[in-house]
């Protein structure tokens, strides 16, 4: 409730009266006029339902989404489903084409992921039990020439029956890359293939460092040789043809080491040894075998004498000539000595003397 008083100064004050029916208590309160705001507690309630709607309106936006995205999902895996079963008719087929990608992966030379060649050099050691040593080795040596390489090395012993050693022959060929494998498989044709290793050397990176030294090192010597055409001082052309004589060795030593890389990874080596097959000795037994052995062991002892004799000898003659030429003359003195019949001793007259 609100009344206006008049003062007695003429002005009007205001006297607001505030019922407070909680409490039962009436409170007159004296202040400013200020306006109060209409209707707040009506737009609080009006923001409150525009808020309810709203989230109702999200909360079954999602839930349509989510409905779609399931029956979604079924249908792909549904289709997935299909399409497995459709792949699982061809999985034989994938896999026979795989196989045959992985073989000739392994016929091709050793490549990069950018399709550049590897250079690797390829080297095989093999150990081959045969009959005939010295055949076998010219039979590897003739299927070594007919794949386009050649034989760098060769030697053959001969067997000893006294000291156990079977005959061998060692062989060295040199093949192209591509025919080594084929060079080894071979070798199950001449015998029993005891040992067989193989070894790859990637020399890449070696390679390419050799070419940027070469290329680098012909652009200098040309650029040397157009200095030295149009020099006018004899001083700048005796140091240019210093410098270019210097580049032409080093150019001419790292092509020689080029070549030589290059046909080792061009040329593979195969070390072949050939070892004759041993018969298996039976040793005699009973009186038979008591005879042989002490038969050998007789031959050995003669063996041992003859063989410290023979050393001894040349000792012998060193030693034992003047040796016996010191007894000799011993000897003869003392047989110009007489003894006389009474014990004394008569020294013979020199005839040298008076």
């Amino acid at each position: 409730m609100r009344r206006a008083q008049g003062s007695e100064d003429g002005t009007t004050t205001r006297t607001a009266v505030t019922l407070a029916p909680r409490f039962g208590v009436n409170s007159a309160t004296t202040d400013p006029p200020r306006e109060r705001a209409p209707y707040r507690s009506g737009m609080t309630q009006g923001h409150r339902v525009v808020r309810g709607v709203g989230g109702a309106v999200v909360a079954i936006f999602l839930g349509a989404i989510l409905l779609v995205g399931c029956s979604g999902g079924g249908g792909s895996s549904g289709d997935d489903g299909i399409e497995g079963a459709d792949g699982g008719g061809d999985m034989g087929a994938n896999e026979g084409a795989g196989a045959e990608e992985a073989a000739a992966d392994r016929e091709a030379p050793a490549q990069d992921t950018d399709g550049e060649v590897r250079q690797v050099i390829t080297t095989a050691m093999a150990s081959v039990l045969v009959e005939d040593p010295a055949a076998a080795a010219d039979e590897l040596a003739d299927t070594a020439e007919g794949a386009g390489g050649r034989v760098e090395r060769r030697s053959e012993q001969a067997g000893d029956d006294v000291a156990a050693v079977s005959p061998s022959a060692s062989v060295t060929v040199r093949v192209p890359s591509d025919d080594l494998t084929t060079v080894i498989d071979s070798l199950d044709d001449l015998g029993e293939v005891r040992d067989l290793n193989q070894e790859s050397t990637d020399v890449t990176e070696a390679a390419q460092d050799l070419d940027a030294r070469i290329a680098a090192l012909e652009t200098s010597t040309d650029r040397l040789l157009e200095i030295m055409a149009g020099a006018e001082d004899s001083s700048d052309l005796l140091a240019a043809e210093s410098a270019l004589s210097e580049r032409q060795a080093e150019l001419e030593s790292l092509q020689s080491e080029r070549d030589y890389l290059a046909d080792q990874v061009a040329m593979s080596t195969l070390d072949v040894t050939f070892v004759a097959e041993s018969e298996p000795t039976i040793e005699p037994s009973g009186f038979t075998g008591g005879i042989a052995n002490g038969w050998r062991a007789l031959v050995s002892f003669v063996g041992v004498v003859l063989a410290v004799t023979g050393a001894l000898l040349p000792w012998l003659l060193v030693i034992g000539v003047p040796a016996a030429l010191v007894t000799w003359v011993v000897r003869r003195r003392r047989g110009r000595v007489a003894v006389a019949p009474g014990g004394s001793s008569v020294v013979p007259k020199d005839d040298g003397g008076a």
